[in-house]
């Protein structure tokens, strides 16, 4: 059985709300991963009948997909009623409510590092993509928010002797990239981008995080308040931690890049074991060892 790491209900709501408030600049690494999967999709040569955007709450990068080689774009969305524009089709990322084969292009931004089960929104994005259609896929894992996860940590062992869960966990690119494997996608690539993030303290990052509705929706999480002591020692180990000479705070991101493609029998395959017509010291023209 599936772990239920993240309350997606809840995370839902809180980006709702986060996008009803519309704080200028909060939507900095939505725009971030558009223009990632934007330029992505310029580099591949054909063009798209029909695309599928996951996880595009603000519509930028459906526009962004519309405005390229692609005829039909649908937006659809995790479980978020009202959300902004018309034609968005809510659903579970997880299940995805389209035939097999309905899209040749499936674009995922910032969504699938909250799904419960990846494996399986992998292989939903794999098995509504007809034969030889394209997935890509933008995600924040590795280290990102690592130094607000080991500013609270310490924040509470000193104050209650032990701590509750504050970051979701992420992925590695290495691993990510093995399900796409998993999945059945063919030419799987997986490669990453790390940023450094500068605040001017923790509290604003904290504010930043509230503002895109990605506070902590992890079923673990602490249910009680978070009381003011607690946040203002974890500023102040943050500070200690991370802080630079002017003052302002670093937050690691790390973007991770997927994609891969439906299978088909024009696409290149890797040769078979002991196909090879030439020995590798031949093609190196390296003499082979002499035998004692």
């Amino acid at each position: 059985m599936t772990p239920v790491i993240f309350d997606r209900h809840l995370f839902a709501r809180r980006r709702e709300r986060a996008l009803a408030e519309r704080r200028p600049g909060a939507d900095f690494l939505l725009a971030l991963a558009a223009d990632d999967l934007a330029d992505r999709l310029a580099a591949v040569e054909r063009r798209f009948s029909r695309a599928l955007v996951l996880g595009d709450p603000t519509g930028v990068l459906a526009t962004r997909i519309a405005a390229g080689r692609v005829d039909e774009v649908v937006r659809a969305d995790l479980l978020v009623p009202g959300i902004d524009g018309g034609g968005v089709v809510v659903i579970d990322d997880e299940a995805l409510p389209f035939a097999d084969g309905a899209f040749d292009l499936v674009v995922s931004s910032l969504a699938l590092q909250f799904a419960n089960d990846l494996p399986g929104a992998l292989i939903e994005a794999r098995r509504v993509l007809r034969p030889d259609g394209l997935f890509l896929g933008v995600l924040a894992g590795g280290d990102t928010l690592t130094e607000l996860r080991q500013a609270f940590l310490a924040a509470e062992s000193r104050r209650s002797g032990g701590v509750s869960p504050r970051v979701a966990p992420m992925g590695e690119v290495r691993d990510l990239g093995g399900l796409l494997q998993r999945a059945g996608f063919a030419l799987p690539v997986a490669d990453q981008d790390r940023l450094t993030l500068r605040y001017a303290n923790a509290l604003a990052l904290m504010d930043d995080l509230k503002a895109m509705g990605a506070t902590s929706a992890l079923v673990d999480r602490h249910r009680g308040l978070t009381g003011p002591a607690l946040i203002s020692e974890v500023a102040a180990i943050y500070q200690d931690l991370f802080g630079d000479p002017d003052g302002r705070v670093r937050a690691s991101l790390t973007l991770v890049s997927l994609s891969g493609w439906a299978p088909h029998e024009s696409q290149q395959k890797p040769l078979k074991p002991g196909s090879a017509r030439m020995r590798l010291a031949d093609a190196l023209k390296v003499a082979p060892p002499e035998s004692d």
